[in-house]
């Protein structure tokens, strides 16, 4: 009945379209550094003379070997993080060296990216970290029906396009490639769509290609070898050539393109910023005498301070007054960029699901470790790190960088799924289900589409599925000569 109840609410304009379907940004002129240095909000450094910022809860610091730093001034300092042993891994190690070779620490940033994609021992690099015996579970791995209704969104885009036949249908970061094995199943029998694509997976784990290379149902070279770059592999599923590649730039263009990013920015390395009571200052990563990582603040102004001064400019009046500490990325505005110019150069959309906020982003940078929080310094490597996405900055960033595109939402991830008919395809599926499948579809979809804990469940307390509908958002960035997307209107 609860099933029903909300399919009920959903709108019959995209039933009717369901069963129809079935890199670096330039410097801020001088007028705009000026205006941020000089702004009501404090300055964002201290004296570029200043030895060390000033403390705001004792009198301990630790001073670098180059760099005076200190850690006295943070908020919540971690309580314990890995310390020196014989035993420490070659990632520890690495980390360690870098910043020994620096002559002081390394931004917050440095540390996810080399945590994530080291190319040796990174989290993503040599093994499978999703699903329920990884780390954790994405969208695409709760249920099938997500992967369908994105291959929905994905031809009423096509539509709008006026159904090309050559299309690039890009995914970053596919996982382990069950989004798109999902949509092309459920997009199959549209053969005047399947045709017109050639997938793209953007992706730099070795263990992770071959995985989706069989999720695919791929025949052709092995997906352990650098793939796209004159082979001829194809999806059996469909019949559509499938290349891999480590970024979205060498994903070729000149072609109508569509692009998936699923859970993709919460993964990309953050900047931290923390207010002090002389400006605002990057949160760092350093090493103690006793060879433990721990955080520390800056005394001077870094390179990623211009970005800082950029999503100032986009904050809304009294944004930055109200927090102590911010993040941003760097690296999403630059992919955002990338994408805009693309989409509005060649045609074509980008969808974009994650978890974030639709403004300035605080303190969101957590460690997931076997499905449980645990300390961002504590064994790098062994844990995924990820943090709110700011769709602010990515809607501002993609409307700078091309004047040929719109930006649309973001909405919820369940009025995006409801709108293109989940709770239709959920129901047409517990028609013809066995009673385990049909525990199996009612827990995914609360998962996707619900909000907090399911009110159905009888298991176990620990295990009661919680809903992610509000919590993840999705955008669409879009060629402006295609119209509103589906279901953005």
């Amino acid at each position: 009945m609860l099933l029903r109840r909300v399919a009920a609410q959903a709108s019959a304009h995209y039933r009717r379209r369901l069963l129809t379907a079935a890199t670096s940004s330039a410097p801020l002129p001088t007028s705009q550094l000026l205006r941020f240095f000089t702004s009501p909000c404090p300055p964002p450094f201290p004296d570029a003379e200043s030895n060390s910022v000033e403390h705001l809860e004792d009198s301990n610091t630790t001073t670098a070997a180059k760099i005076s730093i200190d850690r006295s001034g943070l908020y919540n300092p971690p309580e314990h993080s890995h310390g020196g042993s014989d035993s420490e891994s070659e990632l520890v190690k690495h980390l360690k060296g870098i910043i020994k070779f620096r002559g002081g620490p390394i931004t917050v940033a440095e540390y996810m990216e080399e945590v994530l994609t080291n190319p040796k021992a990174g989290f993503y690099i040599n093994r499978d970290v999703f699903g329920a015996q990884g780390d954790f579970i994405t969208s695409p791995e709760v249920s099938q029906m997500f992967g369908e209704m994105v291959g929905v969104w994905i031809m009423c885009t096509w539509e709008q396009m006026g159904q090309p036949n050559k299309v690039n249908l890009v995914e970053l970061g596919p996982g382990r490639g069950t989004l798109l094995a999902d949509l092309l199943r459920g997009t199959s029998k549209f053969k005047n769509f399947t045709d017109s694509l050639h997938i793209h997976l953007v992706e730099c784990s070795p263990a992770l290609r071959k995985i989706q290379y069989q999720s695919l149902k791929c025949e052709g070279e092995d997906a352990g070898d650098e793939q796209g770059k004159g082979k001829h592999i194809v999806s059996t599923m469909t019949g559509s050539p499938v290349s891999w590649h480590s970024t979205l730039d060498e994903v070729p263009a000149g072609t109508p393109t569509i692009i998936i990013a699923h859970e993709f920015y919460d993964a990309l390395p953050v900047h931290q910023f923390q207010r002090a009571s002389h400006g605002w200052c990057e949160k760092m990563v350093d090493v103690t005498e006793n060879s433990s990582f721990q955080f520390v603040l800056s005394p001077r102004p870094t390179p990623a301070t211009l970005y800082l001064m950029k999503r100032c400019k986009w904050a809304e009046a009294g944004e930055f007054s109200k927090l102590d500490q911010i993040e941003i990325c760097p690296r999403a505005m630059d992919l955002t960029q990338i994408i805009a110019k693309r989409i509005g150069a060649d045609g074509g959309a980008a969808l974009i699901i994650d978890y974030g906020l639709n403004g300035i982003v605080s303190d969101s940078l957590q460690a997931i470790r076997k499905h449980k929080f645990v300390n961002i310094l504590d064994d790098p490597g062994s844990a995924d790190l990820s943090a709110y996405v700011d769709f602010a900055a990515v809607r501002h960033t993609a409307e700078e960088a091309s004047e040929n595109v719109a930006v649309h939402g973001p909405i919820s991830q369940s009025q995006f799924l409801g709108s293109l008919g989940i709770h239709f395809r959920v129901e047409a599926l517990l028609e013809n289900c066995t009673d385990e499948q049909a525990e199996s579809l009612r827990t995914g979809y609360w998962r996707l589409v619900g909000e907090g804990e399911a009110p159905f469940w009888e298991g176990p307390e620990e295990e009661t599925p919680i809903g992610m509908g509000t919590r993840y958002l999705a955008m669409a960035i879009v060629n402006k000569n295609q119209g509103v997307p589906v279901p953005f209107q």
